[in-house]
């Protein structure tokens, strides 16, 4: 079978993770193909993700590489034979790659924490909302393609919909309530929209209100996926270069202590529900 020319972000980090294993163990790239009675750039097209691992070769790499953690092992070789096409799937070669790892992500997600201090996080906009975010692109997309963008985001939402819905917890600054990215009219839906999703059980959403003493979080935004173990943890930022997948244990704890920090400075579920309900009266 050829290499994948493009492989899911999904499939890079199984091949991460397999490469971590490896460097663990002190084994080179060469070593490992020995082991595996395979050539050098077969390992790595596995470890970069361009080309699959059956259950058996994963787990003769993870006996050879000396891994004795059971739930790990497991867990990748679910991300090996995991054959999901997923609703994602009808917007490839439409939509950009990451659009479609990003929903791959959230699809596979035990539980969904944001900071949102530039836009409505995207699982909560309004259709409204969302065109008015993609149209201040520069360039402007094309009418259809905009409708595939927008539909897309839309279609996010079903992570919190399904008959096992996840834990999606949001904390949200101020600014991001009150900036107007439409009409009055747009920016008030919008609300009400974030008050509903609100009332479900699975959902908190809390506000960090402008009068929040030490608050230096401007620039926090950020969506951490909880994995299968906290290893396979995932952060998505959006920069100015496109999405970035983060994975590094380093920035995966650095992420989780930035989400841990942004909430304290964050009002209660109560209040934060009190407080955008005050903010569409003033609407």
């Amino acid at each position: 079978m050829p290499p994948r020319r493009q492989p899911t972000a999904r499939q890079v980090r199984l091949g991460v993770e397999l490469r971590k294993l490896r460097e663990a163990a002190g084994i080179t790239g060469r070593e490992a193909a020995e082991l595996m009675s395979v050539n050098s750039i077969q390992v790595s097209q596995i470890e970069s993700g361009r080309a699959g691992v059956s259950e058996e070769r994963l787990r003769r790499l993870a006996a050879n590489y000396a891994c004795a953690n059971n739930e790990l092992i497991d867990a990748l070789v679910d991300l090996a034979t995991d054959r999901t096409r997923g609703w994602w799937e009808e917007y490839r070669g439409i939509l950009p790659a990451p659009f479609l790892d990003l929903s791959e992500l959230e699809h596979h997600a035990r539980f969904l924490r944001v900071i949102g201090t530039a836009h409505v996080p995207g699982i909560l906009q309004t259709e409204d909302y969302a065109r008015a975010v993609f149209s201040y692109m520069v360039p402007e997309l094309p009418p259809g393609e905009l409708d595939s963008w927008v539909a897309h985001r839309l279609h996010r939402r079903v992570v919190l919909e399904r008959e096992a819905p996840f834990e999606y917890e949001a904390v949200l600054h101020e600014s991001v309530l009150r900036v107007k990215v439409g009409d009055r009219k747009l920016a008030r839906a919008q609300l009400v929209e974030i008050s509903a999703v609100m009332e479900r059980p699975n959902v908190s959403v809390r506000v960090v209100p402008f009068e929040a003493d030490g608050f230096g979080g401007a620039n926090s935004s950020l969506m951490w996926a909880g994995g299968p173990l906290p290893r396979l943890d995932t952060v998505h930022r959006d920069t100015p270069q496109g999405s970035a997948f983060v994975d590094a244990e380093a920035q995966l704890d650095r992420a989780r202590a930035l989400f841990r920090k942004v909430e304290e400075a964050s009002l209660t579920p109560t209040a934060s529900r009190d407080f955008i309900h005050q903010l569409v009266h003033e609407l």
